[in-house]
C-alpha cells in the first residue's frame, strides 16, 4: 500500500473513533445517578452495599446489579436459589476462586442446603474436571463420544422403564 492509500484508509476508522469517544462522554453524562440508582437498590435489598459492588466500574454496577438481582435473587425462577447457589459453588471450586466458593458456601447453607449437598456438589465439580481431564487429553472422538452417551442413556431409560413395569 502507498502511504496515501493508508491515509485514506485510515480516515473511516478515525472517524469512528471520534465518534464513539463523543458518543461514549454523552452518554455517560446522560446517565450520571445510575451507579447511585443501583447502590440504594442494592442496599435496600442486601442491607449493605458490600465492598464487590464498589469494586465494579460505576458505569457498569447498574447492569451488574440487574443481572445479579434479576437471575441470582429472583425466587421466580426455574431454579430455586439453593440448586443456583449449589451451580455457583460447583464452578467457583473449579476456577477456583476463594471469595465465590465462600459466598456460594454461605448462601447454598443460606437456601437450605446440608452439608452432605455441599460436599456432594464439591465432588461432582471434581469428577467433571477429572473426566474432562481425560477426554479432552486423550482427544476422544466428540461425535464417538456423543453418540455412546446417547446409547448408555437410552439403555437406562430402557431398563429403567422395565423396573417399573414389574414392580
Amino acid at each position: 500500500m502507498t502511504r496515501q492509500s493508508l491515509r485514506l484508509a485510515a480516515i473511516p476508522a478515525s472517524l469512528a473513533l471520534i465518534a464513539m469517544v463523543t458518543l461514549g462522554r454523552g452518554y455517560a453524562q446522560e446517565r450520571p445517578s445510575t451507579a447511585d440508582t443501583a447502590y440504594q437498590d442494592i442496599e435496600r435489598t442486601l442491607g449493605i452495599v458490600p465492598g464487590f459492588f464498589r469494586a465494579f466500574p460505576k458505569p457498569a454496577i447498574a447492569g451488574a446489579w440487574a443481572e445479579f438481582k434479576n437471575l441470582q435473587l429472583n425466587p421466580n425462577t426455574r431454579l430455586n436459589g439453593k440448586m443456583k447457589e449449589l451451580i455457583g459453588l460447583a464452578v467457583a471450586a473449579q476456577i477456583p476462586c476463594q471469595y465465590c466458593v465462600y459466598f456460594h458456601t454461605a448462601a447454598a447453607k443460606a437456601n437450605g442446603a446440608t452439608d452432605e449437598e455441599i460436599q456432594e456438589t464439591v465432588a461432582m465439580a471434581a469428577i467433571v474436571r477429572h473426566w474432562s481431564t481425560v477426554l479432552n487429553g486423550m482427544q476422544v472422538d466428540s461425535a464417538d463420544f456423543k453418540r455412546e452417551v446417547d446409547t448408555v442413556l437410552r439403555i437406562a431409560g430402557e431398563k429403567a422403564k422395565a423396573a417399573a413395569k414389574s414392580q
